[in-house]
């Protein structure tokens, strides 16, 4: 029978010291640092590639967006302005991303250039640049196959479709959000300009295009020359 009587008091424990600073580690964040947010050339790039594939959209002026994301990105910093119709850069400036910091250096390193070239002078350089960016960073994976069995072609594939389908979430909000075009942020609106500048249909379709043109004029006005440019560019090779 089990026995139903209290059980001596146990004697008070003494108070803890109170602790230091010195005494351990600091408690640890909730959670890690939020990432920051990517480079505007490098989600430009990453929004050609289809999330459902895993491939690479078939866009011809993709170097022209990809480099035309690098230039506004440094007008928008201010490392970059215009004088006398040249692109002019701040020879004391970096940014610490060496893709950006490339661009400058090639800027100062060349003769006077107007946008619309700089826009095209070696932007296949850029767009090298951010894609194997892109696979250190994990965003893409290279792939390597053979042609006729022999010859090895390297390729690429999307690694973070969630990344694309995120990026273009942003870029639809940003063209068809109930916020005006002045309260839409900087790099946002710089994004929807030139994707529809250089036609890049997963952002920005046709019809949209069309649809929303007075929205993507009002969005332009906020990306500086870049986005005139590229369009002038985009028509001449459209022409060529």
């Amino acid at each position: 029978m089990p026995d139903d009587s209290p059980s001596p008091a146990s004697p008070p424990s003494s108070p803890s010291p109170p602790s230091s600073p010195a005494s351990g580690p600091p408690a640890s964040p909730a959670g890690p640092a939020p990432a920051p947010p990517l480079p505007l050339a490098d989600r430009l790039y990453l929004l050609a590639w289809d999330p459902g594939t895993g491939g690479l959209t078939r866009n011809p002026h993709l170097h022209l967006l990809v480099r035309a994301g690098a230039l506004a990105d440094l007008a928008q910093r201010g490392l970059i302005t215009e004088e006398r119709g040249a692109v002019v850069p701040d020879l004391d400036a970096r940014t610490g991303d060496p893709v950006l910091d490339g661009l400058l250096e090639l800027i100062a390193e060349s003769r006077p250039r107007s946008w619309k070239r700089w826009v095209r002078h070696e932007a296949r350089l850029t767009l090298t640049a951010v894609r194997d960016r892109l696979v250190a960073q994990g965003f893409l994976r290279v792939r390597t196959r053979r042609v006729l069995g022999v010859f090895p072609r390297r390729g690429y594939l999307l690694q973070r479709p969630e990344a694309v389908a995120g990026l273009r979430s942003a870029a639809e909000l940003a063209l068809r959000g109930e916020r005006g075009a002045a309260e839409v942020p900087a790099a946002d609106a710089a994004l929807v300009a030139l994707a529809a500048a250089a036609e890049l249909r997963t952002v920005v379709s046709a019809r949209d295009a069309r649809a929303h043109r007075a929205r993507i004029a009002e969005l332009a006005l906020r990306t500086g020359r870049a986005a005139p440019a590229l369009r002038k560019a985009v028509a001449d090779a459209k022409a060529a």
